[in-house]
């Protein structure tokens, strides 16, 4: 299997957040749950990237639990342990803890046969700013349309 193939998407991540900087990491998962992703069945809606110890996990990732597997299937919303190189966990690490920042997962994809997840370091966004975000698209939309006709 070569290229990317799109799992799921956080959108309401990119809409709550402003993107400062995105990583890729590799995900240590179960037999069962890479069935799952295989079927799309995941939901990043309020996962976030935690850190226990000196490793990053993966919190609050719903993945369905596979309907055709025996009796060990997997927990949908366990802790899944983030593969990245020591010094982007370090990196990582500290821009959290100093700068008060946050880890969420924007993307999960399967890229050569291994599943993929795109992180983003963000800072939260005000109301003011998310009204921003809310008219520019409005008025994005108003242009494609006056683009058609």
């Amino acid at each position: 299997m070569s290229g990317i193939l799109l799992i799921a998407e956080n959108r309401k991540a990119r809409f709550d957040y402003e993107i400062l900087q995105t990583f890729e990491a590799g995900l240590v998962l179960m037999g069962s749950e890479v069935k799952s992703l295989r079927a799309k069945q995941i939901q990043l809606k309020d996962s976030y990237v935690s850190f226990r110890g000196d490793e990053a996990y993966l919190q609050n990732a719903h993945i369905a639990e596979y309907r055709a597997s025996s009796y060990n299937n997997h927990v949908p919303e366990r802790l899944r342990k983030l593969l990245l190189h020591r010094r982007e966990l370090d990196r990582l690490n500290g821009t959290m803890r100093e700068k008060g920042l946050s880890c969420v997962p924007l993307k999960v994809y399967f890229k050569n046969g291994r599943v993929k997840v795109e992180l983003a370091l963000v800072r939260g966004k005000k109301a003011r700013d998310k009204r921003e975000s809310i008219k520019k698209r409005e008025v994005d939309r108003a242009l494609r349309q006056q683009m058609r006709t």
